[in-house]
């Protein structure tokens, strides 16, 4: 009977699919009524579907104007397309010729492409274009006159900075890729356009600068690109987890960011960027641990600030990830290592405690990382109050209850300011994962259990790659040269060269004092 009911339903689909395939054509006909039917029946005439027939010329030839509602520009369609279509005089009569005045004449939109299929049509309509269709003819003009309602352009939230610029990324592609060129006027710039997912059809655009760009390095990110095979991308965390080379790796192997400045930057290093529409965050490839840590803010500030500011990033990164597993090996296992009063007043502080240091330690951490959870999905103002009130609350009640020791606050306390103190999120989260990891490795061999995690961790970091460039240069393997923008910064005018790593076709970044010699 199940089979029966399978073939039967099938049969019943199959049927239901070629009735349907018979309602309307796949290819643009000549009749007008005939493609405004079809277009109508292959989006099943939704209320956002504009259509404006009229007629030009002494002939009275009958045309029509096909967009959606609200992904649009209108005034810029009434503007450059009804009006010069309005005010053309002297039109032929011929329909061929009167197709081709239109395009190269009368309509004044710079961006006009010829459409061929129904397909053509269904795509542009979605994708924000508007279709121009003259009776008679088998073909269409597909205009571009994208716009609708969009976020103005105001300052990152999860980027800001003391010094720098105060635009950020939108979700409008155009925008986006203005903002770019506002930051390098040059004509060497490259955006080349793509489009990601079956049925969203969603624009990309892949950006690098030629003449500076590794050219093996851009055919390695087209080749994944080419590769991408889903759906839908809303987002380009999609495509970021599509091309990245191990998703295994807690560690980010591809940087994302919405600061323009920050792109330009990278795209004049010698990086590419990736860029999806819809979405504020442009990614940049390859990635390497140094420049998680790094921010644009460090070329802004003279160069012994921003070598202060970077050693206080490593400090922080040293303590999100070994700090709560150093309290449980050192409370456990190896006190004696302590000052002898620091030894005893962590041993009278927990006295009363009831649970061994590994779960003091699980407990308040995890408390803290709800509370940092709780804090970012509530509006701003709440948000910080659950953060901080909340954090201090607990805190002491924990204490007071007798729960956890007040050491053990003062830890994850600093494990989460030292967390807030990374330029990257994405690198954050990858160190929140491994504190846990260590602290399981401290809770049951101690020192000796931190130092055989941080040994698999350097081991895991170097035959890690991004995009051909092993994850953990410049510390291995290192360039001289490069060393003056990974832990320090040296002033801006003896960085003369681009990283090494890049394998850059132009590696001057100034002439001055360059005396030809390659640096190593």
């Amino acid at each position: 009977m199940g089979r029966f009911l399978y073939r039967n339903n099938i049969k019943r689909n199959s049927k239901k699919k070629k009735e349907g395939e018979e309602n309307f054509s796949l290819e643009i006909e000549t009749n007008l009524a005939g493609n405004l039917g079809n277009i109508r029946k292959m989006l099943e005439d939704p209320d956002d579907l504009v259509i404006r027939k009229f007629t030009i010329g002494s002939a009275n030839h009958r045309t029509a104007v096909v967009y959606m509602d609200g992904l649009v520009d209108s005034n810029y369609v009434h503007d450059h397309i009804m009006e010069d279509l309005k005010n053309a005089t002297e039109l032929p009569n011929d329909k061929r010729e009167l197709f081709n005045v239109i395009h190269w004449e009368v309509i004044t939109i710079t961006d006009i492409e010829l459409g061929q299929s129904l397909d053509d049509v269904s795509n542009a309509i979605l994708s924000g274009n508007t279709v121009f269709y003259l009776d008679g003819m088998d073909q269409v003009l597909i205009m571009d006159t994208k716009g609708g309602e969009n976020r103005a352009i105001e300052e990152p939230q999860s980027e800001t900075l003391i010094r720098g610029a105060r635009d950020g990324f939108v979700e409008d592609l155009r925008a986006n890729t203005t903002l770019i060129r506002r930051y390098i006027a040059d004509p060497n710039l490259r955006f080349n356009s793509y489009k990601v997912g079956k049925r969203s059809k969603k624009d990309l655009v892949v950006v690098y600068m030629d003449g500076i760009v590794n050219p093996d390095m851009v055919e390695e990110v087209k080749r994944r690109l080419a590769t991408i095979d889903i759906d839908e991308a809303p987002e380009s965390g999609y495509i970021e987890q599509w091309i990245e080379d191990s998703f295994l790796s807690p560690f980010p192997q591809i940087l994302n960011t919405e600061r323009p400045d920050k792109v330009s930057a990278a795209v004049l290093q010698g990086k590419v960027a990736i860029m999806l529409d819809r979405t504020p965050f442009v990614l940049i490839v390859p990635a390497t641990f140094g420049s998680s840590l790094h921010s644009p803010e460090d070329y802004y500030w003279r160069w012994s600030l921003a070598t202060l500011l970077r050693l206080l990033r490593y400090l922080a990164a040293f303590i999100s990830v070994f700090l709560p597993a150093l309290y449980i090996a050192l409370v456990s296992y190896h006190p004696g290592l302590l000052p002898s009063d620091l030894a005893f007043s962590i041993a009278a502080s927990r006295d009363e405690v009831p649970f061994p240091p590994v779960v003091e330690a699980l407990l308040m951490t995890a408390t803290m990382e709800l509370l940092r959870e709780a804090g970012i999905r509530l509006p701003n103002a709440i948000g910080q109050t659950i953060g901080i009130v909340g954090g201090l609350v607990i805190g002491e009640a924990a204490v007071s209850a007798g729960l956890v020791s007040p050491v053990m606050v003062i830890v994850v306390a600093l494990n989460a300011i030292a967390s807030f103190a990374l330029p990257s999120y994405a690198i954050a989260i990858s160190f929140r994962i491994l504190q846990f990891g260590l602290m399981f490795a401290a809770a049951i061999f101690g020192l000796y259990g931190i130092i055989l995690g941080y040994i698999m961790i350097n081991v895991h970091i170097v035959n890690l790659m991004s995009f051909g460039v092993p994850y953990s240069t410049n510390f291995a393997p290192n360039f001289k040269s490069d060393w003056k923008d990974l832990v320090l910064r040296a002033p801006i005018t003896m960085m003369k060269k681009r990283p090494v790593f890049l394998q850059t076709k132009d590696r001057k970044l100034m002439d001055k004092g360059d005396n030809g010699n390659e640096e190593v």
